[in-house]
């Protein structure tokens, strides 16, 4: 069992140069990062609405690998107290979390809000000012109301307004407090892999329902963002944007340069062109693709649904910053006919594109996490290359192991190669980088490889009722880090404004 323990008191080794060695300018803040369905458990507390997730779990066990469930997870429904405690002990600057829309709205729609979901987040908010910590709160981590998916979920163009609806409640609720917000975290995952069965809900229909619910994320954010526009940022002055994950894709050889530009347009162009581009609409190499792929097919419309002139106006250019998710990085190439194409970047097969990685690259926990530092310095150009001088805000950056040892110096590792890449993007291409989110601050349901992999900078003793937290060598590094940042910082903390 673990024994309780916070940064400072676990007695790691963390060199004095490996920190100061990574020294940010003034201003560049640091943060941590959570999501409620994978931290809070109390998944039936008080009047609180069924999700997809709670469903998907409780109806189908074995689609999680260790047959797990976060009924319970960290239990910070009830020790979210001790995690702020966390927080502050690392001296960061915000710490990244998201309300679970069942929640706060049980039955999925605006007409109730439940009282203790309304307190509960609230108290957190609260909390982390009364620390000195600001509040960065995402919308939507994959939690959809089951009431909601039983008319469609993301398929459903209706649902356009019903997340606005949500996000006009959590506006009304906390925009007093919280200047920045992610509406909706990972579009691509809740599309592509949901799409594939391999998340919740479960449904097999990439098709045509993936790209459905690609059109309909979009909007959602879209409407969410005009509406804190229009009613909430003349008197609070926040920011909001939408947090992608994106891979470093490099072409295997040089034949290869086309195929891995339309598979970076088809995985990640789909869901960033419409927003950031000077243009708007979906990236034209991907939509001529696939007019003409869905016209071999037989069907009488492109399988990508259109935007009108009025949705591409209200998309484009709905964000304050760039959000980006990103852990790894892949080698593509052509594939081969017939060539079996399983990844976990579902929707690749797509382009008819292969994903491969390098010898050198080392290996996480997750088989899916490959580790390529330079991936991010790359990925960070090319951001800067396609959309401008955009501020660009890491949302979230990790690495995951068993969770076998407090001892974690692959993880150490990991930060540091990855923090020096966004040093050299900032330093040396001039990428405007304002912030870093490490993912994440505990242990926690990492989906359907249950907790079977580890991302927490605190372990967390998941067969204990108490769900005790200890600090590993990476929050101690992490921690060093941070504050060597804040020392040049006056004010270290900002609870008054949105990440600048």
């Amino acid at each position: 069992m673990y024994l309780l323990a916070v940064v400072g008191v676990l007695a790691v080794t963390v060199t004095s140069e490996s920190v100061t060695s990574l020294r940010f300018p003034p201003g560049f803040q640091f943060g941590v990062a959570t999501s409620a369905y994978q931290i809070e458990g109390g998944w039936n507390a008080s009047d609180k609405g069924e999700s997809i997730w709670d469903r998907m779990i409780h109806s189908r066990p074995e689609s999680i690998y260790d047959r797990s469930n976060a009924d319970v997870a960290c239990d910070s429904y009830h020790l979210w107290e001790e995690d702020l405690r966390l927080v502050q002990d690392m001296g960061v600057d915000f710490y990244r979390f998201s309300i679970s829309w069942p929640r706060l709205l049980p039955h999925g729609f605006s007409n109730k809000v439940s009282e203790d979901g309304r307190r509960y987040y609230s108290a957190i908010i609260d909390g982390l000012l009364e620390r000195g910590i600001s509040p960065m709160v995402t919308l939507y981590h994959w939690d959809l109301p089951q009431r909601l998916q039983e008319l469609g979920g993301w398929t459903n163009p209706l649902i356009v307004d019903w997340f606005a609806d949500y996000a006009r409640v959590a506006f009304s609720l906390f925009a007093d407090r919280v200047h920045t917000w992610i509406t909706i975290n990972e579009p691509g995952t809740i599309c592509d892999v949901s799409y594939r069965g391999f998340l919740a809900p479960g449904v097999k229909d990439h098709e045509v329902g993936a790209l459905l619910c690609t059109k309909h994320v979009l909007l959602a954010h879209a409407t969410a963002y005009r509406v804190y526009q229009k009613e909430f940022k003349p008197k609070y002055h926040g920011e909001v944007s939408i947090a992608n994950q994106e891979s470093w894709f490099e072409p295997k050889t040089d034949m290869d340069l086309e195929i891995t530009l339309l598979a970076r347009e088809y995985l990640f162009g789909r869901y960033s062109h419409p927003i950031f581009s000077a243009t708007g609409g979906w990236p034209p190499a991907l939509q001529r693709y696939m007019a003409d792929k869905s016209k071999r097919e037989g069907f009488s419309r492109s399988r990508l649904p259109a935007f009108t002139q009025d949705e591409i106006r209200l998309v484009k250019g709905s964000f304050d910053y760039y959000g980006l998710n990103h852990y790894t990085s892949r080698v593509v190439r052509a594939a081969v006919p017939g060539e079996p194409l399983q990844y976990m970047m579902q929707g690749i097969e797509e382009v008819e594109a292969a994903l491969e990685t390098r010898p050198h690259w080392g290996a996480a926990a997750a088989s899916w996490l490959k580790v390529n530092p330079q991936g991010l310095r790359r990925l960070l150009q090319l951001i800067k290359q396609q959309y401008g001088d955009v501020k660009i805000l890491i949302t979230e950056n990790g690495y995951s192991d068993t969770g076998a040892q407090l001892q974690d110096r692959d993880r150490v590792q990991y930060y540091r190669d990855y923090l020096e890449q966004v040093l050299l993007a900032m330093n040396e291409d001039a990428v405007r980088v304002v912030g870093y989110t490490a993912w994440s601050l505990l242990d926690n349901f990492e989906w359907v490889a249950g907790y079977t992999s580890r991302f927490g900078l605190y372990a967390v003793d998941f067969s204990s009722p108490l769900r005790p937290r200890a600090a590993r060598a990476s929050a101690r590094f992490y921690a060093g880090v941070a504050r060597a940042g804040a020392r040049s910082v006056a004010p270290a903390h900002n609870t008054t404004r949105a990440i600048q």
